[in-house]
């Protein structure tokens, strides 16, 4: 049975659905779900796991790539960069969300709309909402962690807002020089300006990506942009 939006979009849908009406989240899910075919959430989410974007996602990424992902808010950014440290885990590598918006529990909920329990990765996922996370602090973390390791930063315009941070050109190259080194997988979550207008353009593009302050986006190895259920992956 063939979907009709990629899962992440019905995990969005599932959320309205319960900020709305005022139901549990894991009962929006499976009313979503049962739109869809489904008897419950965990039969839909077992039937996609073998073919969700954040797998083949995965797939083609590299030890020491720096990934872009951005969206609009409520497109599923945050699920999407989730779901890739999720996939990460399920072939036995580390992961990190570093944040500087969500708490523990925040994550949690996001654990369980895509799926996953957090309890089966238990050594595996590490969670950080420091309030000192800029570059310096995320390598001093990921000093000693395992060749293989995704990191997810959350999200990239908040690395330099602090006065006492070094600005994003000189923070992204020290990132991504530690991650070549290190040979881990950075994965930062990317505002996109308010400017950006899908009737133009289905899909945001580096174009598109907001930034206040000055960075060479050229930085990135990888991108993935997100809109309405439809996902633009390019290698660069």
């Amino acid at each position: 049975m063939r979907l009709s939006a990629p899962v992440y979009h019905l995990k969005r849908q599932a959320r309205l659905l319960s900020r709305r009406e005022g139901v549990p989240l894991h009962q929006a899910l499976d009313r979503v779900a049962a739109g869809e075919g489904f008897a419950s959430w965990s039969l839909l989410a077992a039937k996609a796991a073998g073919a969700t974007p954040a797998t083949s996602l995965l797939a083609q990424l590299a030890p020491g790539d720096l990934v872009l992902v951005g969206a609009r808010p409520g497109q599923g950014k945050t699920l999407m960069s989730l779901e890739l440290a999720v996939e990460a885990m399920r072939s036995g590598r580390h992961s990190v969300f570093f944040t500087l918006e969500y708490t523990h529990t925040d994550i949690l909920v996001r654990f369980r709309a895509i799926g996953a329990e957090p309890a089966l990765f238990d050594g595996l996922f590490e969670f950080d909402n420091s309030d000192a996370i800029c570059a310096d602090y995320i390598i001093g973390k990921l000093r000693t962690a395992p060749r293989g390791t995704l990191a997810v930063i959350d999200y990239l315009q908040l690395l330099d807002q602090r006065r006492e941070n070094p600005e994003l050109m000189v923070q992204v190259p020290m990132l991504r020089s530690f991650a070549r080194d290190r040979g881990l997988i950075l994965v930062f979550i990317s505002q996109i300006d308010r400017s950006y207008d899908p009737s133009r353009k289905s899909v945001p593009d580096l174009d598109d990506v907001r930034l206040p302050n000055p960075l060479d986006l050229s930085l990135f190895d990888k991108t993935c942009f997100l809109n309405k259920g439809e996902i633009r992956f390019h290698a660069a």
